[in-house]
This record gives structure tokens, sequence and C-alpha cells, in this order.
């Protein structure tokens, strides 16, 4: 039976490598070990101290921070922009999620502390179908054997790099 319900860590995993979803959705993790990890943790938690709505939590998601002043936007905060398609799903489907349970939300923004950038993502319907069809190919995934691992120019930084080519 297919699972129905995601985080967004996973539809990130999901863009980037199908075998880092496979691990992470199996409880296989070596992120604590990760000094990668570490540092966007930090970098999370001393960016926006201030921000009244942290670390929200509904059911399987968990959004780093909303503004509601103009509407409800989605914040999530990251270390780097190496991996930004894959933060911009995430971003999307923490919007779709909100749509689910009858927010209006429509916008998010994702913030690179490090680089003092910050990139703006609108949703549209076109998404909400390809959210739909990752939803989808996860569960598929999950349900099958581990996939094999890939080789990309980000691998060396991953929490999973020595397990996959060690």
């Amino acid at each position: 039976m297919l699972k129905e319900s995601f985080t967004g860590t996973q539809i990130a995993y999901y863009v980037v490598c199908k075998r880092k979803l496979w691990l992470f959705s199996h409880q296989i993790s070596f992120e604590k070990y990760s000094d990668y990890v570490e540092l966007g943790k930090l970098i999370n938690e001393e960016t926006f101290k201030k921000e009244k709505h942290k670390e929200l939590e509904l059911g399987d998601v968990k959004i780093d921070f909303i503004k509601t002043k103009n509407g409800i936007v989605v914040h999530e905060v990251k270390k780097s922009r190496k991996l930004e398609p894959a933060h911009i799903w995430q971003v999307k489907f923490y919007i779709y999620k909100l749509k689910e349970l009858g927010i209006n939300c429509s916008s998010g923004i994702i913030h690179y502390p490090k680089l003092l950038k910050k990139i703006e993502v609108k949703f549209t319907e076109k998404d909400k179908e390809i959210i739909e069809g990752f939803k989808r190919n996860v569960g598929i995934i999950l349900e099958s054997s581990l996939p094999p691992p890939i080789k990309v120019k980000y691998c060396k930084k991953c929490s999973y790099y020595e397990f996959c080519y060690s």
C-alpha cells in the first residue's frame, strides 16, 4: 500500500536523489554525523531568532517559519543554493499542504543568509499537478528496493556519501 503523507524533506530528496530519499524514508540516516547538516541547522537557528511563528509543525510538515502580515507566506532557510530546485519544490510542497488544510497561501521565500540572498517562490495550479505526481513517484520508490547510487557533483557533501561509495 502506497503511503499518502510525505514530508517536505522527502520531496526535496526526491528531486535530489532517489537513493537518499529511500534511505532517509527507511530511517537509515547519517545526518546526525554530518558537519554540513549541523552548519545548516545552526544557520537556521541563529538567523531568524526573532520570528514569532518559528518552526511550524502541521502533521508531517515542518516549516521553518511563516509570516502573516500580507497573507500567509512560507519561509525556509537554507545554507547554499547548490540544491535550489529541491528547495523550491520543498517550499511549493509546504504551500500545497497548507492549501490542502484550507489555508490560503500561494507564495514562499527561500532565504540563503550566508549569501545574503533570498528568492520568492510562487505556487501555480500546474505545481499542484507536479507535486501530486511527485507523491505518486515517491510512494513507488519507497515500496521498491534500494535505488542504485548516482554520482553527481554534490555527492561528496552528502551525509550518505560513505554509505553509497565505500
